[in-house]
């Protein structure tokens, strides 16, 4: 079996855009889960994509108590064989891998937001990094972005960043 996945993070609504992005709501439409890694800012938010599909999410350092009760700082979870952790911030990209090696030893993938700079290594011990970027604030990026990946059997494939036409 394989499970699809959106993975979005810093979405920043209503202070950043007034709504998603079209393409975050079509991409929503045809995954298997979405994943957020914080700073939803609104929970309406949390409730649009809940809407869409079954969503695994954390709060982020710009989210406040209705988003803290209802979201973990770190979620967990086994998909299809991966073990997959989403947590907002990770800290300087300088030393990020050693430093998720150690405080994510038993996960496969982990997520995480916070820089608004897409992401994607694997660290010596072999942990996947991934940061979407953000859909709706692209700070010093060229493009406003998210992930769509795929899991199967234990395996990681076909992660893509898509960019979001500018207007």
């Amino acid at each position: 079996m394989t499970t699809r996945l959106l993975l979005v993070a810093d979405t920043h609504i209503p202070k950043r855009a007034r709504v998603l992005p079209e393409a975050v709501r079509r991409a929503a439409c045809g995954v298997d889960l979405i994943v957020h890694a914080g700073d939803w800012v609104s929970v309406a938010v949390f409730d649009e994509l809940s809407a869409l599909g079954p969503v695994q999410g954390v709060w982020g350092n710009n989210d406040g108590d209705d988003l803290r009760s209802r979201l973990p700082e770190i979620a967990r979870a086994e998909i299809d064989g991966v073990r997959v952790a989403v947590v907002h911030e990770t800290g300087p990209a300088t030393g990020r891998e050693k430093r998720m090696d150690a405080a994510f030893p038993d996960t496969d993938l982990l997520v995480f937001g916070h820089s608004h700079i897409p992401w994607d290594t694997v660290t010596p011990d072999g942990l996947r990094l991934l940061n979407p970027g953000s859909p709706t604030d692209r700070r010093r990026q060229p493009a406003c972005t998210f992930m769509t990946l795929a899991l199967t059997e234990g395996t990681i494939h076909d992660v893509v960043l898509h960019k979001i036409p500018r207007g």
